[in-house]
């Protein structure tokens, strides 16, 4: 009887013993959850600090990663970001030490037994295909993965090079707002223990609040990124605002009026008034392809260029050969420049002429009523190297009578569209100019831009507008 006793007595302590041991161990891992909970808490706050300091995008993706890892007690981790072709997951961020995320050639390994180093540019530098490993699976499957040990994963059966580490891992696809940025993982070596259940779940949670940061301030540093260019551009813009005339030219039996009008900030449209030697005047309207900062700049060095050459010629043609010559070395080849310069003959009223491609000029003649269409032959700048260039482009002289006047425009006056996407055309520019014309420069300026306005309604500008009108007095 006494030994049933002993024996009652030893199992009941030994069940205890147990229950105290299983107590003891439950303790232990809720205390390790609400540590790895805590860590977690202080990961996410730590990141949106980070955010609000503005940090870099490296420094946000080693913020990322180190922070998965210290979360998750991981050996390490890795941030791989789609390509702007979306065929390529890039490495962004590998911490320290980490376990290779991607399979590694057996020469790399080789070479790495000899220099350590091979291995680990290897890593931080190699795309992966967004079809390939588990990098690609994660991706592929849209869902957070815990991968037990990564070398025996599907996604390297039938690779041609090999994963040879014992490693567990988390892997998440990272999204904002519905699109893919990229992965996220974490890694343990499997002689450190793998991941549990919480371990998991913590990953999940963490990875959601990062592709959330990332996304928002991937749209703060392209909006800051945004606003610093439009600021740079609005510079442009005041500076090319000086190289146009700031008010009309006095040219003594003459009124001159002009306009420019561009379709963005930057205007590859430009039109300038030169003071010439010998009592004569030179007028420029200049048109370069395309629009933005590449035409303006263009636009800025050809005035610049013209404005000295015009000093030493009294031959628009000879003056635009030798502009060509200076500009053509730096012109794209996507590129040209469309160009009349006009030299006014103070005393004579005669005018010459050339015309670099540009659209042809107009001219009223009051005594009788009718316009003429000025097709001085040439070639637009920045075609030809020269030979062609000065054997094409010739000089045009007129004379202009009291009351008459010759009109100077770009050619998004014509092309203009309307909501139907008719072209204000060469008709509607003739007819506007012939009933504006006998009432002066002005009036002709005035009239052209309002009827363009009008015909386009809420349709957007396309193309830069400028326009300059010659009165004879």
């Amino acid at each position: 009887m006494i030994a049933i006793a002993a024996l009652l007595f030893v199992i009941c302590l030994l069940a205890l013993r147990k229950t105290a041991l299983r107590l003891e161990a439950i303790k232990k891992e809720k205390e390790e959850i609400l540590g790895e909970e805590m860590r977690m808490f202080d990961f996410l706050h730590h990141l949106g600090l980070a955010i609000e300091r503005d940090i870099t995008r490296n420094q946000l993706h080693k913020e990322i990663v180190d922070g998965f890892s210290k979360v998750l007690n991981a050996d390490g981790g890795g941030l791989y970001l789609l390509s702007d072709d979306r065929k390529s997951l890039l490495p962004k961020y590998i911490s320290k030490d980490c376990p290779p995320l991607v399979g590694v050639p057996v020469e790399i390994r080789h070479r790495a037994q000899k220099d350590p180093r091979a291995m680990d540019s290897y890593v931080r530098l190699t795309k992966v295909s967004v079809d390939e490993g588990v990098l690609g699976a994660a991706l592929a499957t849209g869902e957070c993965m815990h991968v037990s040990n990564v070398k025996n994963h599907e996604a390297f059966r039938d690779a041609f090079v090999r994963y040879d580490e014992d490693v567990s891992a988390l892997l998440s696809p990272l999204k904002h707002g519905g699109r893919d940025l990229g992965v996220v993982a974490v890694v343990r070596r499997l002689e450190h223990g793998g991941f549990s259940q919480n371990d998991f779940e913590v990953f999940r949670s963490v990875s959601e609040q990062s592709a959330f940061a990332m996304g928002n301030a991937m749209i703060h540093q392209e909006l800051a990124e945004k606003r610093k260019l439009d600021d740079e551009i609005r510079t442009a813009r005041d500076v090319q605002h000086v190289l146009l005339p700031s008010k009309e030219p006095k040219i003594s039996g003459y009124r001159v009026s002009g306009s420019n009008t561009p379709a963005r900030m930057i205007s590859g449209d430009y039109f300038d008034y030169i003071d010439l030697p010998n009592d004569r005047a030179g007028i420029v309207i200049a048109d370069v392809t395309g629009k933005g900062v590449p035409a303006g700049l263009l636009m800025a060095m050809c005035r610049s260029v013209l404005r000295m050459t015009s000093q030493n010629t009294s031959s628009p043609a000879e003056a635009l050969a030798q502009v060509n010559r200076n500009l053509f070395p730096d012109v794209r080849e996507d590129m040209f420049v469309s160009l009349a310069y006009v030299i006014l003959d103070k005393t004579s009223g005669n005018v010459c002429m050339a015309r670099a491609g540009h659209d042809a000029p107009l001219m009223f003649r009051s005594n009788i009523r009718n316009i003429e269409v000025i097709k001085p032959p040439g070639l637009a700048i920045g075609i030809d190297e020269g030979a062609v260039f000065e054997r094409v482009t010739k000089d045009l002289s007129l004379q202009m009578e009291s009351g008459d006047c010759l009109l100077l425009y770009t050619d998004g006056v014509c092309e203009a569209v309307d909501k139907h996407e008719n072209e204000f055309g060469a008709d509607r520019l003739e007819s506007e100019f012939m009933k504006s014309a006998p009432m002066g420069a002005e009036a002709v300026v005035d009239s052209i831009k309002q009827a363009v306005s009008s015909f386009a309604g809420a349709e957007p500008q396309m193309d830069d507008i400028t326009v300059i009108a010659i009165e004879k007095r």
